[in-house]
C-alpha cells in the first residue's frame, strides 16, 4: 500500500523504480552504463514479470480448490491483499479446526517510513476484509475478534495475535459482490488520463462502499477536476512529500532494502518492491546500481525521480482521502478494510488507484507535509487522522505484485 515504487511495465519510475544509477556522476555512469550494457545484452534482461511469482493471481490452483480444508481456498484470496512495501506480513495459524489466527511477522515491518506501525495494521485489515468476501463466497459467516490477548500499544507490535476468525457455516450470509473484482485489483502507479474525469457514480460508489460491518465509520472524500485549487494542493503536498522520502537517506534505504531487481531477484523472493527495467538490471549485473548508499538532493536519480513523478501528479484527475475520528489499533485495522473496499469499488468502475502515503507517514521530516493534508481533508481535528490517501484516474491495465507461495503464509 505504501510503496509508491514499482511498475514492472515501461511507465516512468517513481518510487519503487527509483534506482540510485550515480555515485558521484551521474552523466559519466550514465554513459559508461549505456555502452556496457550491450556487452550484456538488453533482449537477456526480460522486462516482464516472471510468471511463477504472479500465478497467485491466477487465483486458487486444483490442489487448493478440491482440499477438503477451506481455510486455505480462503487464505489463497486474502493473499492478494495491498500491502505496504508489497512486504506481505501476514502469518496464519490453523492449529484451532474451523479457525484462523492472523499473526503479524515481526521481521517484516516498515521501521523508518512506518515507525509506529500504522500502516502495517492497515495492511492486516485489508487481508481480513478480503478473507471475510471469500468466506462468504463459501456460504461461511467469518467472525472476527481483534487482539483477542489484548491490543498492541501505540508504537510497537509484538507477538500476540491480530485477530482470529471463527468459521461457520450460515446458508444466510450474503456474498459480497466486491468479490468479483479481487483478481483484477491491482496498485496502479503509470500515468493516468488527465483528460478522463473520475464519473460522480463512480465516487459515490467508493464512498459507500465502506463500513459494512458496522465498525467505527471512516469519512470518504474526494477531489476531482472540478476542483482546480484543491487539486493543485494535493499535487503540492504529495511532491514535497515524495521529495522529502527521496532525499531522507533512512528512508530511501529501506525501500532499497526490499527492492528486487530483474526476473531472478523477483522470482526468488516474490515479495517487496519489483524493479523489471532491461536498462537497470544489466547495470545490475555490471556492478552499477550500487543498492547500498543512498543518492544525494542534487543527483540525477533524484531530480529525475522527482520530475517523473511530478509528471505523474499531473496527470491525476482525482483524489480520495479517508479520515477517522480516532487512531487506535482496531480503527487502524478496519480503515484497512474499507481501503481495499474502496479500492475493489474503484476496479469495478475500470478506475486505477495508487495510494500516496509518504505524507501520512509519522516520521519527524514528514511533520509539514503530514500536517497540510491533514488540514487539507479537514482532518486537522483534535483525534482525527487521514488513514488512507491516494490518486483515482483511468490508465493502462499494469502487472500485479508479486505474491509469495500459499504455504509461506501457514505458521508450521
Amino acid at each position: 500500500m505504501t510503496s509508491s515504487l514499482t511498475q514492472s511495465t515501461g511507465t516512468p519510475l517513481q518510487r519503487r523504480q527509483f534506482i540510485r544509477i550515480v555515485g558521484g556522476g551521474a552523466v559519466s555512469r550514465m554513459a559508461a552504463a549505456t555502452a556496457a550494457t550491450a556487452s550484456v545484452g538488453l533482449a537477456a534482461c526480460s522486462p516482464a514479470m516472471p510468471g511463477d511469482a504472479i500465478e497467485a493471481w491466477r487465483g486458487p490452483d486444483a490442489a487448493v480448490a478440491s482440499n477438503p480444508d477451506v481455510r486455505l481456498w480462503l487464505l489463497s484470496h486474502a493473499i492478494l491483499a495491498p500491502h505496504s512495501h508489497n512486504l506481505q506480513s501476514w502469518v496464519a495459524d490453523l492449529g484451532t479446526p474451523n479457525q484462523i489466527t492472523l499473526y503479524c511477522d515481526l521481521k517484516r515491518l516498515l521501521p523508518q517510513t512506518d515507525p509506529l506501525s500504522r500502516q502495517i495494521m492497515m495492511s492486516h485489515g485489508t487481508f481480513l476484509e478480503l478473507l471475510d468476501m471469500a468466506a462468504r463466497e463459501r456460504g461461511l459467516r467469518a467472525e472476527t475478534t481483534l487482539f483477542p490477548q489484548g491490543a498492541f500499544g501505540p508504537t510497537t507490535l509484538d507477538a500476540r495475535p491480530v485477530a482470529t476468525v471463527r468459521l461457520t457455516p450460515d446458508a444466510t450470509v450474503q456474498k459480497d459482490p466486491l468479490f468479483a473484482h479481487i483478481l483484477q485489483r491491482h496498485t496502479n502507479r503509470s500515468r493516468y488520463d488527465i483528460g478522463r474525469a473520475v464519473p460522480a457514480e463512480a465516487w459515490a460508489a467508493m464512498s459507500s462502499a465502506v463500513n459494512p460491518a458496522g465498525a467505527a465509520p471512516v469519512r470518504v472524500g474526494f477531489a476531482g477536476l472540478e476542483h482546480g485549487a484543491a487539486l493543485a494542493e494535493h499535487r503540492r503536498i504529495a511532491r514535497e512529500a515524495w521529495r522529502i522520502e527521496l532525499t531522507v537517506p533512512r528512508t530511501i534505504l529501506e525501500s532499497y532494502a526490499v527492492l528486487r531487481v530483474g526476473a531472478s531477484e523477483i522470482a526468488a523472493h516474490r515479495d517487496g518492491l519489483s524493479l523489471t527495467s532491461p536498462m537497470v538490471v544489466a547495470m545490475e549485473r555490471l556492478g552499477l546500481f550500487d543498492r547500498t548508499r543512498a543518492p544525494a538532493p542534487d543527483d540525477y536519480a533524484t531530480t529525475s525521480q522527482i520530475q517523473d513523478f511530478d509528471a505523474t501528479l499531473a496527470s491525476t484527475p482525482g483524489f480520495l482521502w479517508m479520515v477517522t475520528s480516532g487512531n487506535d489499533r482496531a480503527t487502524q485495522v478496519n480503515a484497512g478494510r474499507d481501503y481495499v473496499r474502496v479500492q475493489l469499488a474503484a476496479t469495478a468502475y475500470g478506475l486505477a488507484m495508487q495510494p500516496l502515503s509518504q505524507a501520512l507517514q509519522e516520521y519527524a521530516e514528514q511533520q509539514q507535509p503530514y500536517a497540510d493534508i491533514h488540514a487539507l481533508t479537514g482532518a486537522n481535528t483534535s483525534g482525527a487522522t487521514v488513514q488512507m490517501w491516494a490518486r483515482v484516474g483511468y490508465a493502462p491495465a499494469v502487472e500485479p505484485a508479486p505474491r509469495r507461495r500459499l504455504k509461506d503464509f501457514i505458521r508450521a
